[in-house]
């Protein structure tokens, strides 16, 4: 017969989940072991393997939960503004807030996704296409000067950078609230993206040495 789950297993799951992110996170992949994950969630190594088979299942799964969550928020995001701009900040204020409690799975999914194996990598890799997909067509509607290729996916990639690495230097209660760094990002795509695409369009031609008294006012 087999064994009925606990009511409250989907609760333990996912602590165990986030706690081993934590720990991914802070020692990483590799150096993060079956027993490490038991100790810090404070159950056995038994209970443990009730829930995963191995470290590997672990990371799946707590890629997997992160990129589905991510995927359906921005989703809602992008389907709740019909007007561009309204809808670009709607997607960059839901990635901040849904980064806001998942520092850890963020940096696991950064390091640690290209350790799993090629056939697990790409259901999450196609969750990851189709975030930036949803925002490099917000991206698209908002600054129609940077629809060509060539500017619109480093522009893309250039706003997930913006997004993805900010836990690197932001503080809750810094200068700086979420949603005050997520107007900051908006702003500096619609005031700069026009510029630089045109800047990138026009032909290189040799550039001018500065003039010593110019260089000594930049200094």
């Amino acid at each position: 017969m087999a064994r009925s789950r606990a009511k409250d297993y989907d609760d333990k799951r996912r602590s165990i989940l986030h706690r081993s992110a934590e720990l991914f996170a802070a020692a990483g992949y590799v150096g993060t072991s079956m027993n490490t994950i038991a100790d810090a969630c404070r159950v056995s190594k038994a209970l443990l393997y009730h829930y995963y088979s191995d470290k590997e299942a672990i990371l799946f799964d707590i890629l997997s939960s992160h990129l589905k969550e991510l995927v359906a928020a921005v989703q809602e995001a992008s389907a709740s503004a019909a007007e561009p701009v309204e809808r670009l900040r709607a997607i960059v204020v839901t990635l901040l807030e849904l980064y806001r409690h998942a520092d850890a799975e963020h940096q696991v999914q950064i390091a640690s996704l290209k350790l799993l194996p090629k056939d697990k990598q790409q259901p999450l890799l196609a969750s990851e296409r189709i975030l930036v997909e949803i925002m490099s067509d917000a991206l698209a509607a908002a600054v129609p000067a940077a629809k060509q290729k060539r500017i619109l996916k480093p522009l893309t990639m250039s706003v997930f950078g913006m997004l993805n690495w900010h836990y690197m230097w932001f503080r809750e209660g810094g200068l700086m609230s979420r949603a005050d760094y997520a107007d900051f990002v908006v702003q500096l795509v619609l005031t700069g993206a026009a510029e630089a695409a045109a800047a990138v369009s026009r032909p290189r031609g040799k550039a001018k040495p500065a003039r010593g008294r110019r260089l000594a006012a930049l200094l």
